[in-house]
């Protein structure tokens, strides 16, 4: 069996683009070169890796099974090329909404100081959305902020990161003791569910109450904070998030009667995934 890095670039590229006519325009190569390399890379493994669709190639399970190991090796070809050259590939972060606006900026600045000229990609969605990108291999890395179960991801504690329940001053439950009854009675401003503070909140803290009233779902933290200042209900966010707020006192600490609000927030790859040199040194960055 001979297998070039060609045939597997072809066949990652049809697979991404769907058909041998787009791979080949992105290679910059004939469609009969493109279908060549497919044939014969489907000859030598001894399966179809496409179902063919009238003028379509729809991935089926064979190709899904090479994708990811095509992919890494692809990746450490690219690799060994980059040990000869000055300059280094995109390091690819997508980050959940806490972590890419209130903790990710300062990992980025510091190592931005040290290598200000190496390229960075980052993209912030809710955890569901950062999952999504580690299995699909749209990005290198991701950070979250709830747990992720599926078994194609290896997901590593990284940080550990504490909720608080808060209010507006003007709030009438700050004027007597906090009780699990009247934490259900206030109306809730929450995060969206897919979000990986709505499924902390769910299981650390709505749990405890008997039920509780649902104000509205939000897209993101800033939404939260502002119609809570403006006194529409109560909600519970990372104290990263609301810490400008507590100490200007626009914003108020609720004690409520449960254990201490304290997450696990997670690093996440594919287990496929090649940690190559320059990831793991911006690994480094982000366990400082």
């Amino acid at each position: 069996m001979h297998i070039t890095l060609r045939q597997l670039e072809v066949f990652a590229e049809v697979l991404k683009s769907g058909s041998t006519t787009q791979a080949s325009q992105m290679l910059s190569l004939s469609q009969s070169a493109v279908s060549a390399a497919l044939t014969d890379l489907e000859g030598q493994l001894g399966v179809q890796l496409f179902d063919r669709v009238g003028k379509r190639l729809v991935v089926n399970e064979h190709g899904r099974l090479l994708y990811p190991r095509a992919l890494a090796l692809l990746e450490q070809t690219v690799e060994i090329e980059q040990l000869f050259r000055e300059d280094n590939g995109a390091i690819r972060v997508s980050a959940s909404s806490t972590i890419g606006n209130y903790i990710l900026p300062e990992v980025i600045a510091r190592y931005r100081r040290d290598f200000p000229a190496l390229p960075l990609e980052m993209s912030v969605g809710n955890s569901q959305d950062v999952i999504n990108a580690v299995i699909d291999f749209r990005v290198d890395i991701g950070l979250i902020e709830g747990p992720c179960h599926n078994a194609d991801v290896i997901a590593e504690p990284w940080l550990e990161d504490e909720l608080v329940v808060f209010a507006s001053p003007a709030s009438p439950l700050l004027q007597q003791e906090i009780t699990l009854e009247l934490l259900a009675q206030a109306p809730w401003i929450l995060r969206e569910r897919g979000s990986g503070t709505r499924e902390i909140v769910d299981y650390l803290l709505l749990s405890h109450l008997p039920q509780f009233q649902m104000g509205m779902e939000l897209g993101n933290s800033e939404a939260i904070k502002h119609a809570v200042r403006h006194g529409l209900g109560i909600s519970c966010l990372s104290r990263r998030v609301i810490a400008e707020q507590l100490e200007s006192g626009s914003l108020v600490e609720i004690p409520v009667p449960v254990p201490r609000l304290v997450r696990t927030l997670w690093r996440i790859h594919h287990r496929q995934k090649h940690l190559s040199n320059s990831l793991q040194r911006f690994l480094r960055y982000c366990a400082q």
